[in-house]
């Protein structure tokens, strides 16, 4: 939606310079999206549980700390349209937006939709002649130059340039299929395997599914492979019935799915959870101590409960080797500090993630090396263009991923404009 709006909007100025004004009806819609759905925007809907984390309100040079896979091939992209113009983009459009916790953007109405309203109102105003209910079945080229597409009715559609914008294969219900690999492993591009990325990591410790539906915030992670840190972060997890979930897991996650090094080795990661990570050590056992002297007739198991919520306790008595019973006066200085240690390092087993079609984004796709970042366009095949997540590009929670989609789209729509006037 983003470069179809892009590729017309230049397409109009352009038109408008030549001409000394704007074209007319008629003449409008040199630009064509193909959907196969029956509505644009599923992917987009389900986004941000149906609110759809728009962009991330950080300074923009922050963007590129947040990307997991291929940081420099973004550069001319975000810079071209950042997440401040995508901000201005659909606040202008009708879709006013708030920022919240970590910089995130939604709109104020909490609701998707809004946000394909708003791209949709774009469309139909830049005259793009939206095909619904429409598969690509092949892109059609000769001479290293892209012609236009085949159709899955046999019919097609000709063109001096072609997007493919298809998404990648997590939640394929919304579309994404990944087609695009296939049209660009056809026209002999080079796929890095595709694999999920934000996704919840399952682990081999049975006492987790004890605490299912759990949600602790304020907790800090490392992810290590042996003695390699993968990830290391801040924020909220989620105890889930297979592992560990929620926006601190799915991005280390990402880090997981994207290691060579642990695939196909199963337990070879560890993830270590610091239960209290505004505490150093040495506070925490301090901590403790106060606690005890506080309880000191109470038995250990019914002293626990202004360090963790209630369901968390029996588990971290069990893990801790205490017994539950034993007055809290008689527990040793090692015990408290085993304890406190096992409070900063509790230490789950990584045996996997979960399948890709639960993945947030796809990791991998259409080889970077084969696409010119500063338009986009396939270096083998002219007219060819790559937007979105069919390109080998993925990020961190928080609008990241929609950021990379925007403005990749918007540089491939842009350019795209710019080949057909170099042709003309």
């Amino acid at each position: 939606m983003m470069a179809a709006y892009a590729a017309a909007n230049a397409l109009h100025a352009e038109e408008k310079a030549d001409t000394g004004g704007p074209p007319d009806a008629e003449d409008r819609g040199g630009v064509v999206l193909l959907e196969k759905n029956e509505k644009l925007g599923k992917k987009v809907f389900i986004t941000g549980k149906g609110r759809c984390n728009v962009t991330n309100a950080c300074e923009t040079g922050a963007l590129f700390r947040n990307l997991v896979s291929n940081e420099k091939f973004m550069y001319s992209a975000f810079y071209g349209f950042d997440n401040y113009a995508v901000m201005d983009f659909f606040e202008k459009a009708g879709c006013p937006l708030k920022t919240e916790r970590g910089e995130r953007v939604f709109p104020c109405s909490d609701h998707s939709s809004d946000v394909i309203a708003a791209l949709t109102k774009k469309l139909k105003k830049e005259g793009v002649r939206i095909r619904l209910h429409t598969k690509v079945k092949r892109l059609l080229y000769a001479d290293e130059k892209i012609t236009g597409v085949l159709l899955e009715d046999g019919t097609t559609e000709e063109g001096e340039a072609v997007i493919v914008a298809t998404g990648g294969l997590s939640y394929p219900s919304t579309g994404s299929t990944g087609d695009g690999y296939r049209f660009a492993k056809e026209t002999g591009h080079r796929i890095k395997d595709p694999g999920p990325g934000l996704i919840p990591l399952t682990v081999k410790e049975e006492w987790c599914k004890k605490l299912q539906g759990l949600s602790l915030k304020n907790v800090a992670v490392v992810l290590k492979e042996e003695k390699k840190e993968l990830y290391a972060g801040f924020g909220e997890m989620l105890f889930t019935h297979f592992g560990v979930s929620g926006p601190l897991i799915l991005s280390a996650g990402s880090f997981y799915s994207g290691s060579r090094a642990v695939k196909g080795k199963v337990g070879a990661a560890s993830l270590f959870i610091d239960l209290k990570p505004a505490l150093s050590a040495e506070q925490l056992d301090k901590r403790l101590l106060r606690d005890f002297e506080e309880n000191k007739n109470k038995r250990f198991k019914n002293c626990l409960g202004g360090l963790f919520p209630a369901k968390l306790i029996p588990v971290m008595t069990e893990l801790s080797g205490i017994p539950p019973e034993k007055k809290v006066n008689e527990i040793t200085k090692k015990e408290r500090q085993d304890f406190a240690f096992l409070i900063k390092n509790l230490q789950l087993t990584v045996t996997g993630t979960r399948p890709i079609e639960e993945a947030i984004v796809t990791m991998g796709g259409v080889n970077v090396k084969e696409i010119d970042p500063s338009t986009m366009e396939s270096k083998k095949i002219k007219g060819l263009y790559f937007a979105g997540e069919v390109i080998d590009v993925d990020a961190l929670t928080g609008g990241f991923n929609l950021q990379i989609a925007w403005s990749t789209g918007h540089l491939a729509g842009e350019s795209s404009v710019k080949l057909k006037i170099s042709r003309s």
